[in-house]
């Protein structure tokens, strides 16, 4: 599908293996008209996905006939033909899919370039447009994503781990007498119940991964190696990171797919 010119927007979507995220650009610029997270089914149809898309958009005034152009990346395969069946019908034309068809402007230093995640390669590509020189981002995902740009724009490879919310998850459901807690902030290291004293060890132990993780990047890299965090947890655990992290940015998997649609479309660079 080619860059919107005609007044219409263009339409980007990131499914993760957690949630997806999409959202609409303003048409023929870099800034985001609206933005949606909701809950990934691996099960959904084309029909569903169209429903619940519609649904979202019309909160904003908005409806599936204002899309001109669409752009998908995924980490769950199965809903990539769901995603261009959905195209097909109610959009007009099939999004293009984030995968080694597509131009990224970015060369790839890995010892298996078609393994790197699509979202991966796109946070990177959104990171190195936004930087201009040696990067990282941290994606708080369903796993946690470190991914190394070096100065020349070239995606060199990273590091994951796993994600805030399935360590949750696991820690309940493999220990009998612990609960499910939701991640906020501790009111100090020391938890004077259960809960507290979970919220301070998944906060200040991610915290701590991280920051050794980048620190041990920025000997790598260099020290003015500049750290970009994304993702759904991003914001909830900036508070414990912000001297480590330069700065959140919650949309730049989103830009990262306008940039490369951009790059794929007629004259795209």
């Amino acid at each position: 599908m080619p860059v919107p010119s005609d007044g219409r927007r263009l339409l980007v979507v990131d499914v993760g293996n957690t949630q997806t995220h999409f959202g609409v650009f303003v048409p023929e610029s870099d800034l985001v008209d609206e933005h949606w997270r909701f809950a990934t089914n691996r099960d959904s149809t084309s029909d569903e996905l169209a429903a619940l898309l519609a649904n979202l958009l019309a909160l904003r005034s908005m409806s599936l006939a204002d899309i001109g152009g669409a752009i998908v990346s995924s980490t769950v395969p199965q809903l990539y033909d769901q995603w261009r069946a959905l195209g097909a019908r109610y959009l007009g034309a099939e999004p293009l899919v984030v995968g080694p068809a597509l131009r990224t402007g970015m060369p790839i230093r890995t010892e298996n370039p078609h393994e790197v995640g699509a979202d991966r390669l796109v946070n990177a590509v959104a990171a190195y447009a936004k930087v201009g020189s040696t990067c990282v981002v941290v994606d708080f995902g369903t796993a946690i994503t470190y991914d190394a740009v070096s100065a020349d724009g070239e995606y060199l490879g990273g590091i994951i781990t796993p994600g805030v919310e399935i360590s949750l998850e696991a820690l309940s459901a493999r220990a009998a007498k612990l609960p499910n807690v939701e991640l906020s902030e501790p009111r100090a290291v020391i938890g004077r119940s259960t809960v507290e004293a979970i919220r301070s060890g998944i906060a200040f132990g991610f915290a701590g991964q991280v920051e050794g993780i980048i620190r041990r990047l920025r000997e790598e890299l260099g020290g003015q190696t500049r750290v970009i965090a994304t993702g759904g947890f991003s914001t909830v655990m900036y508070p414990f990171i912000r001297e480590t992290i330069d700065e959140v940015d919650e949309l730049l998997t989103l830009t990262g797919l306008r940039l490369i649609h951009e790059r794929n479309a007629v004259g795209g660079r």
